[in-house]
């Protein structure tokens, strides 16, 4: 925000700037929506994944970190490097045995952090930072780039056979940037192995499930979901778009946290104002009240009036199918993971959801939280997780038949 208060030099300039700078100030911190929040989940501090392309570790730490905090657990500050030290040498494997025909960026999905956790444990942030580089905040470019470049060189060498030791070579890299994995560390005064103190935590890969909405597969059947992200080859259970609002509804109204990915890159997700939604820009599909207010204006001047979000703005209607051709042309993509961890209104009594996302919290009008249409929800989600217990009953017997 601007600041407004800045040369004030005599008595009578001191009042007249000052109404004037409270009433700048007052119109800048207007805001389209007021939200008042009706759920809420425990959730701890917003953190930053800095510049790093890891919103899908951000997020699910943060999502296990709520779980532990729902089962009576103190509160955890966990590593999210540690989740990403394990998971580029996996996609390196799986890279190499693809020819190079498969992702190896810095992306993920919720499937990663629950199966590193399986596989290797997790620690505590204080005890793997990631930070081993000479910076204070995650600046991932030349790791993710020397990643890439020592697995091409081996993959392009020509070799029939791949040598013993580019693997150990691409560890060597990895521990270089993100730091050596610690075998044994103490926490609250007992001693730990990474895989101890996550069956202290309580933290079972079965216990959480993933879920999905798209009809190129048959409903209440798992499938791999086909995100460039998901290198893993995780299976998501395919529901309906009304059961996947109902399983998020439920679980947040049954003290249970959503973890949530989808599209931020179109008009209407308007974080720094705080908001998401899928905002309507033909009238022929408004109700009366904003259809009257709309006809006869060009397109155009229609459009820029409307994407100001001066005020709230009538949303699409979504369905199942526009949901889908949207996935189908790429207007729908995995841009992001975020952390769901509660049910708002806005002043007109329409529901959002109360986002926790993963860029900070400084500077920003809610911390590092923002609100999410109804609207936006369905539009825009490629996948969800929550915990089994999580599930309505009447979903859960279509899931596990």
């Amino acid at each position: 925000m601007k600041k407004v208060f800045k040369s004030i030099f005599a008595t009578g300039i001191i009042l007249l700037n000052g109404i004037f700078a409270v009433a700048q100030e007052t119109d800048e911190k207007k805001q389209a929506y007021t939200f008042t929040v009706e759920k809420e989940v425990k959730a701890t501090p917003v953190k930053n994944q800095s510049a790093s392309g890891t919103c899908w570790s951000y997020s699910a730490i943060s999502y296990i970190e709520s779980e532990l905090l729902r089962k009576g657990k103190p509160e955890y500050d966990l590593s999210e490097m540690w989740i990403v030290r394990h998971t580029y040498p996996a996609k390196a494997e799986k890279y190499m045995r693809m020819h190079g025909a498969a992702e190896l960026s810095a992306g993920g999905s919720f499937e990663d952090v629950f199966w590193v956790i399986d596989q290797f444990g997790i620690v505590p942030q204080d005890v793997y930072q990631g930070l081993n580089y000479g910076e204070k905040q995650n600046v991932h470019s030349e790791l993710d780039g020397m990643v890439k470049a020592c697995t091409d060189a081996v993959l392009k060498s020509g070799r029939r056979n791949l040598s013993t030791a580019w693997l150990e070579g691409l560890n060597g890299v990895m521990d270089a940037y993100l730091g050596k994995r610690p075998e044994k560390f103490t926490c609250q005064g007992k001693e730990y192995t990474p895989k101890s103190f996550a069956q202290a935590l309580g933290i079972n890969k079965n216990d959480y499930v993933p879920l999905t909405s798209f009809t190129h597969h048959p409903f209440y059947q798992p499938f791999v979901l086909e995100i460039p992200d998901n290198w893993i080859w995780g299976a998501y259970n395919n529901i309906p778009i009304h059961e996947l609002l109902e399983v998020i509804n439920y679980a947040l109204n049954n003290g249970y946290s959503v973890l949530w990915a989808a599209d931020v890159s179109e008009q209407g997700f308007e974080y720094r104002k705080g908001f998401a939604v899928v905002p309507e820009t033909d009238p022929e599909q408004m109700g009366e009240t904003d259809k009257a207010r709309w006809v006869g204006i060009s397109k155009k001047d229609r459009e820029k009036e409307i994407l100001k979000f001066d005020e709230p703005v009538a949303e699409k209607t979504i369905t199942q199918e526009n949901r889908q051709v949207a996935f189908n042309n790429f207007q729908t993509t995995d841009d992001h993971g975020m952390h769901i961890t509660g049910i708002a209104k806005d002043q007109n009594g329409k529901v959002f959801y109360k986002v926790k996302n993963s860029w900070g919290a400084d500077d920003h009008i809610y911390d590092g939280y923002f609100y999410v249409s109804e609207a936006f929800i369905l539009y825009k989600t490629i996948d969800i997780t929550v915990h089994k217990d999580a599930l309505p009953k009447n979903i859960a017997k279509k899931i596990f038949k």
